[in-house]
């Protein structure tokens, strides 16, 4: 459907009306103009899947996959902002329900729950809904290209806001200097150098030997002075048992006496 261009006379005899109007008769004008308003109260016709006091579920005729179900709230909302808790909470038990059901009747791997929340979000039409969308495996629907900014930028995006926040906040951010390529090279070729230059056990294999060749001859040295000692307790033994054997013979010659 074209939409239809107003005049700038008829905008302005519009606005003038807007202002003298109540806000009732304001949401009456607004249900009025909106298609879909249309299609809930049946002016419109459309296939209906589902219907409740509080929304209706209609195919899209336009869908992004076979399946595609728009979810209507039957009140008048724009955005999702202006929708009571209450109804709010219904409408997505409503589209989880929807989503279990197509899952299992057309067999496919996933939906969407898609809402789009204002223009700048994609809403085409000024009255809130819910998309769900059948999905399978490499659809390919909704294939969004990546448009993430460079690691550089956000990097630097970053560090401005942290800047101005702490500018704010009264916070003095403490600065490191970030070392440079060429200068942690240099750190690592110091400490290699300095790792050669310290002396390792296996440097000296014949100071080694040398120590275990003067342990070998204090071992032989000490066990020939203890063999040199042990010879004088031999002889004063002998002599003790000479002077025992002369004693005896002495005592025995007194006897005859």
């Amino acid at each position: 459907m074209a939409e239809q261009q107003m005049t700038p006379e008829q905008c302005k005899e519009l606005e003038e009306k807007l202002k003298k109007m109540s806000p009732d008769e304001i949401a009456e004008l607004q249900k009025q103009q909106c298609i879909f308003c249309q299609i809930i109260s049946g002016k419109i016709p459309s296939k209906k899947v589902y219907d409740d006091e509080h929304c209706i579920v209609v195919m899209d005729i336009n869908p992004a996959t076979r399946g595609h179900c728009l979810l209507l709230p039957k009140k008048h909302f724009a955005i999702m902002p202006q929708i009571p808790e209450n109804i709010l909470d219904h409408l997505f038990i409503v589209s989880k329900a929807m989503s279990k059901i197509l899952l299992k009747s057309m067999r496919v791997d996933g939906t969407n729950i898609f809402v789009a929340n204002g223009a700048a979000a994609g809403q085409r039409a000024p009255h809130f809904m819910i998309h769900i969308i059948p999905r399978k495996e490499g659809d390919k629907v909704m294939d969004i290209e990546n448009h993430l900014v460079d690691l550089g930028i956000r990097q630097e995006i970053a560090e401005k806001i942290e800047n101005r926040f702490n500018e704010l906040m009264g916070i003095k951010k403490k600065v490191i200097k970030q070392k440079t390529l060429k200068e942690v090279e240099k750190e690592v070729e110091e400490l290699d150098s300095g790792d050669k230059d310290e002396p390792e056990e296996e440097d000296f294999p014949e100071a080694e030997e040398d120590d275990d060749k003067d342990d070998n001859k204090k071992v032989e040295q000490g066990s020939d002075e203890d063999s040199d000692e042990e010879e004088p307790d031999e002889d004063d033994d002998s002599e003790d048992e000479k002077d025992d054997g002369d004693a005896s013979l002495d005592d025995i010659a007194n006897l005859f006496k």
